[in-house]
Order: structure tokens, then C-alpha cells, then sequence
């Protein structure tokens, strides 16, 4: 077993988050809390750092402003951001944070930061994907 995913396990479970899913042959685990927007996001320890990743969506086949408004969506955000995968088709929040100081209320604060950026831009967002398969 890993020191660091049972770490993040313990906070995560202080939390009272759902987890999902865990490979602790990978450290990662995969959690969702519904009621503050979050769904199917992966929590990967990789030492030096715990990522944080939740798919937003695929790239639109016409983004229109989607990225400009993106970035300005970053400026507000607290911990993480929103992010393009390696292949630029995929919308992503993402957050890197140090495992060798991790506690909870960070871990708690990276994950709140997607929940309060969804309550503030989760509609708007949403346009973007109107009349399109989210996948």
C-alpha cells in the first residue's frame, strides 16, 4: 500500500466524499460529490505531487470564444485551472498540489475551487456544448 494514497484516502473520506474507484497499483482514486459538481474526477498521486483532474468536455467543433473565456475563468480561480488535455480535445480543471505537505483542508480547497468555479460558470459553460454530444 501506498503512504500516499492512504493519506489522500484519509482526507478524502474526512471530507465525506464519494470515492469511486481506487488502483492503488497506480495511487489514484476517482471521486465525485454531485452536489457541488463534481463527477468522475481523478486524484493521482505522482510523488512529489497529487494531481487533480476532472473532464469538463470535449472541445466543441466551434469553440467560438471558449478558450479566451477560459483563461479569464482562470484569473478567478483559486486553486487549479481550467486546462486543455496533451491533445487539445478535451476541456479539463486541473490542479497539482505537493504531496510532502498535503492536508486536508488544501486537498479540500483544491477540490471546492472546481465546485465554486461551476457554481459561478457551470451555465455559461454549458453554452458552449448546446446542440453538441458532450461526451
Amino acid at each position: 500500500m501506498s503512504e500516499h494514497l492512504d493519506k489522500v484516502r484519509e482526507y478524502l473520506l474526512e471530507l465525506g466524499v464519494t470515492i469511486v474507484t481506487e488502483d492503488e497499483a497506480e495511487e489514484l482514486v476517482v471521486i465525485e460529490d454531485e452536489d457541488a459538481g463534481i463527477k468522475q474526477m481523478v486524484i493521482d498521486c505522482e510523488p512529489p505531487l497529487v494531481i487533480l483532474e476532472q473532464l469538463i468536455g470535449e472541445v466543441p467543433p466551434e469553440p467560438r470564444d471558449l478558450f479566451t473565456r477560459l483563461l479569464q475563468m482562470n484569473n478567478t480561480l483559486v486553486h487549479g485551472a481550467f486546462v486543455l488535455d496533451e491533445t487539445g480535445r478535451r476541456v479539463l480543471y486541473r490542479d497539482t498540489l505537493q504531496l510532502a505537505n498535503l492536508d486536508a483542508n488544501e486537498l479540500h480547497g483544491s477540490i471546492q475551487s472546481l465546485s465554486l468555479a461551476l457554481a459561478e460558470y457551470g451555465a455559461e459553460l454549458l453554452t458552449y456544448w448546446q446542440g453538441t454530444d458532450r461526451s
